[in-house]
């Protein structure tokens, strides 16, 4: 079905693995295509309940753009190649189902920006992340000058896009780009069972945990109160089933099962 991306599906787990290892998995037009196809998948697709995004190899998980595409570009097909971006990065910073980056080595420039648009990041202890779009004479366009300031600060976040610099998985977690740090040999397995744990929980609860915390970051942009967010969302929840099921096993200290109604 992909040229660039090979995907499976187990356990509600869409595992997408970017596949072009000869080219460090690098982003060009078609990988960005797909990638809006299979995003499309997790938000329609009822077998799906979270995403696990990853790199073909052991070097790469997107070690960047594909810059040969650049250099014939205008300024008016930058700008539509940016929007183009940001369209499909924000879809999955606002899936109502958990979308994990699962990083197994570069993540530089849009590899970088595209783990930043997960729910979080899990990486190898040989993970590198970075925004060196500087060293080519231009700045992050897939939504890296943002987020990156809201993950590690306003400071640490000019150092490093105007340095160029890159840090390594243990500074990263330390920094808060990253949640968790593995073996790559471990990487696949700690991601998936994260995943699976947040699957145990009320999904409907979980969309509306996304939702919340989305709005938080919304606010200068489209006037969006987080805290308000958060009151109509809580009230939601008491229309739905989920509610009455998880109240009542915490009484019969059993297990809840949820079913999203």
């Amino acid at each position: 079905m992909y040229n660039t991306l090979s995907t499976q599906l187990k356990d509600g787990i869409l595992e997408i693995t970017i596949n072009r290892p000869d080219k460090m998995n690098a982003l060009n037009q078609e990988v960005m295509r797909e990638l809006a196809l299979v995003i499309d998948d997790i938000y329609t697709n009822p077998g799906v309940d979270s995403a696990l995004i990853t790199g073909s190899g052991p070097k790469a998980f997107i070690a960047g753009a594909d810059i040969s595409e650049f250099l014939s570009l205008s300024p008016e097909q930058g700008e539509e190649l940016s929007k183009k971006g940001h369209t499909i990065f924000q879809r999955i910073e606002e899936c109502t189902k958990p979308v994990v980056a699962a990083v197994n080595g570069f993540a530089l420039g849009g590899g970088c920006e595209l783990a930043m648009a997960c729910h979080f990041r899990v990486a190898s202890d040989n993970a590198k992340f970075g925004q060196p779009e500087v060293n080519l004479g231009i700045i992050p366009g897939y939504g890296g000058t943002q987020r990156l300031v809201q993950l590690v600060g306003k400071g640490k976040a000019l150092e490093l896009m105007m340095t160029a610099d890159m840090i390594g998985a243990e500074e990263a977690r330390q920094l808060g780009l990253v949640n968790h740090v593995t073996t790559p040999d471990a990487l696949l397995d700690k991601t998936r069972e994260l995943l699976k744990k947040i699957q145990g929980k009320a999904p409907l609860a979980i969309a509306r945990v996304i939702k919340c915390v989305n709005a938080h970051f919304k606010h200068e942009e489209d006037g969006m109160d987080g805290f308000e967010t958060e009151i109509v969302e809580f009230a939601a929840c008491f229309a739905t089933k989920d509610l009455q099921e998880g109240a009542e096993a915490f009484i019969q200290k059993r297990q809840p099962q949820f079913k999203g109604e």
